[in-house]
């Protein structure tokens, strides 16, 4: 015993110089050097402006989107389920505290107990007790086990309150880029429906052309095909628009149906579209917050499992009032006991280090999911930059290519009235162009404004 004692005291007195270091359970850090600096590519900002700062309400004028982003904020399931996790986060984090405390246990009972006539050589021996009795058991946190088991559980309920503003972010977002495709389908609709009346009228013409001899048969057979093609893409886009409305009442919690909604042309897009500087997605952005708490969660298990290695000190104490007869229980029947004891952990077949070396890996891998998470985030800035920049390009073009595109439709039917050298194939070019140059203008306008939601979120916004 002297010889384990010579051994185990020297590892006490190290383990307590340990801790005075705090090399036990070291402090958490963020980490450093996150390589934020070139995050937005071929961007250098300095101004810390952001449009992430700004409330969603300030971001979308259309009062309609508005009623239903709020709509989708109280309502959609997937928040309501995020709350609930922060509930149980929130619980648990209440428990970790109170594990400081002693633990008190109370216990009342009796017992009747025969001894045999053979044990007692005479006749059998009855005996009645009665006993009542409070116990507690008390850890104390010398190595800082229950302090970092604590600050795990604040933050992993942090991190549910970073998921949930993840969900809301990406909820705003959703909610703002169906609604975007609804208004984008519906004047795709408008412009199908005006190109159908356009091209029933040219089947009209033609026929009178032909019954004046200025085209041929071909030329209307063509007008009618060319009147079918706009006709069948009807119920493809009557489709798409029944999906995206189920699509965005899902998001609303509530069952499929009809959407109320304005008209495209209304849109005002947000032009104030500052990023700020690379690390504030640090903060701003829920899901790369959400990635750092994972990481400080697993650093506190680290520090956990680092505790095992080294002997608890408890306390326990046992009261209570014992007694052979009940009319003597309160009379000079008490008892108890105190006693200070600890537990030095010699040989458990490798458990604790082989938990230690899981701790550690597992918060490499919280590290490399955060480093990864925070790259997402840049390329979703540098994308959304890029998109907005893009669709701005084009607007200007696509409105020359529009009037020029009109004027040869005008021109070639005009032609065709009176220029025997011109052919129906010269309308029907025309005619496809311009639809389709009007349908990609619309494209081009629902990009530009999908590209404002997603830049927003892309910064984090939308949860402040």
């Amino acid at each position: 015993m002297n010889k384990q004692l010579k051994y185990i005291a020297p590892a006490l007195l190290s383990a307590c110089l340990l801790v005075s270091c705090g090399v036990v359970t070291p402090k958490y850090k963020q980490p450093k050097d996150m390589g934020t600096d070139n995050l937005f590519r071929d961007t250098t900002v300095t101004d810390t402006s952001s449009i992430a700062n700004t409330p969603w309400r300030s971001l979308f004028s259309d009062l309609v989107l508005q009623n239903l982003i709020q709509e989708g904020l109280d309502q959609n399931l997937d928040l309501k389920s995020a709350m609930e996790k922060m509930k149980e986060a929130k619980a648990s984090l209440t428990q970790s505290k109170l594990e400081y405390l002693p633990s008190v246990s109370g216990a009342a009972n009796v017992t009747r107990n025969k001894l045999s006539e053979q044990a007692t050589q005479s006749t059998s021996y009855y005996s009645t007790t009665w006993q009542a009795e409070l116990s507690a058991s008390w850890e104390l946190d010398v190595w800082g086990k229950l302090n970092s088991s604590r600050k795990a559980a604040l933050a992993s309920y942090l991190k549910t309150n970073a998921a949930r503003r993840a969900i809301q972010t990406e909820l705003i977002a959703t909610i703002a880029n169906n609604y975007y495709t609804l208004l984008a389908l519906d004047e795709e609709l408008t412009i199908t429906r005006q190109t159908i009346k356009n091209r029933t009228e040219d089947v009209e013409t033609m026929k009178m052309l032909k019954e004046s001899a200025v085209v041929n048969g071909a030329a209307v057979v063509q007008s009618q095909a060319n009147l079918y093609s706009a006709e069948v893409s009807i119920p493809d886009l009557e489709q798409q628009i029944h999906e995206t409305e189920n699509a965005l009442c899902i998001l609303l919690g509530k069952a499929p149906g009809s959407i109320s909604r304005g008209k495209l042309a209304e849109q005002t897009p947000y032009t104030d579209l500052k990023t700020g500087i690379p690390s504030q997605l640090l903060k701003n952005r829920p899901d790369v917050v959400e990635a750092e708490l994972d990481f400080h969660k697993a650093f506190e298990e680290v520090n956990v499992a680092r505790t095992a290695f080294y002997p608890s000190l408890t306390i326990t104490a046992d009261a209570g009032l014992a007694a052979f007869k009940l009319k003597d229980f309160f009379d000079h029947s008490l008892f108890f006991d105190l006693v200070g004891g600890i537990t030095q952990p010699l040989f458990n077949k490798g458990k604790n280090r082989a938990n230690l070396k899981i701790a550690k890996a597992q918060q490499q891998e919280t590290f490399y999911a955060y480093k990864k998470t925070l790259l997402i985030a840049g390329q979703e800035v540098s994308n959304a930059l890029y998109s907005y920049q893009t669709a701005t390009e084009k607007e200007a073009t696509r409105k020359k290519q529009l009037e020029s595109l009109e004027k040869s439709v005008d021109f070639t039917k005009e032609l065709l009235r009176y220029n025997s050298a011109t052919n129906y194939t010269d309308v029907l070019t025309s005619e496809q162009s311009l639809l389709s140059a009007q349908l990609s203008s619309v494209s081009d306008r629902v990009q530009k404004l999908q590209a404002i939601v997603s830049l927003y979120k892309a910064l984090g916004g939308g949860w402040k």
